[in-house]
């Protein structure tokens, strides 16, 4: 395949050039959550339809959104896309697999879950074995291509309304706050409570928690 990117088409260049290079239903996947030490792992992936039904107004990163932008844009991905599935790769999970390793499963059930399944994926920052369709990495891809971007709105998302659901019930750590990320005020309560179930051992700070306040 021999097809150019035509700068023009902003956010959906890629999309747009795999289609003229023949492949119709263009998948973007993404993650939120790797670098927390408490809470899952959440995976994104979606499908935009071709042309203006697939423009998604205010579309960007999440990184780059507001939370009441990315709720906007969530609700627009959801009533918009041809097809998105969200999974999570818990606490535990994540444990037992490594961070880079469960990162890798979660992209994959998460564009498993697509339905039609895409005809090529693209994924943010590194390649995904394992897939049924051909696929290429992109570095930054939440901030040059669309579904990438939509994926990561969506897991991102997805992500903070769980820790807001893990917040009533261990109001002791203010997941509510740092979403499970490891900031100054996480570390205080974790060193004071100790870890909770929904904190990853697999991270040093979580196991020095745990030697010092053991549940």
């Amino acid at each position: 395949m021999n097809v150019s990117v035509r700068r023009a088409d902003g956010l959906y260049a890629y999309e747009a050039a795999l289609r003229r290079g023949g492949f119709v239903l263009i998948a973007g996947a993404d993650e939120a959550g790797r670098g927390a030490c408490a809470g899952p792992l959440v995976a994104a992936a979606v499908i935009l339809a071709a042309g203006t039904a697939g423009r998604i107004d205010g579309l960007a990163d999440s990184k780059l959104l507001s939370p009441a932008q990315r709720e906007q844009a969530y609700q627009r991905i959801v009533d918009q896309a041809q097809s998105w599935a969200v999974v999570s790769v818990e606490a535990d999970e994540c444990d037992r697999l490594g961070m880079h390793q469960a990162n890798l499963t979660a992209l994959r059930r998460a564009i498993a879950g697509l339905d039609p399944q895409p005809d090529f994926a693209l994924t943010d920052g590194f390649p995904v074995d394992g897939l049924a369709s051909p696929s290429l990495a992109m570095w930054k891809g939440d901030r040059v291509v669309a579904c990438i971007a939509a994926a990561s709105v969506i897991a991102k998302v997805t992500r903070d309304r769980i820790m807001a659901d893990w917040h009533e019930r261990y109001p002791e750590y203010d997941l509510n706050i740092h979403k499970g990320y490891c900031t100054a005020l996480h570390q205080e309560r974790l060193d004071t409570h100790g870890p909770s179930v929904i904190h990853r051992q697999c991270f040093e700070n979580v196991r020095r928690a745990g030697k010092v306040n053991p549940i």
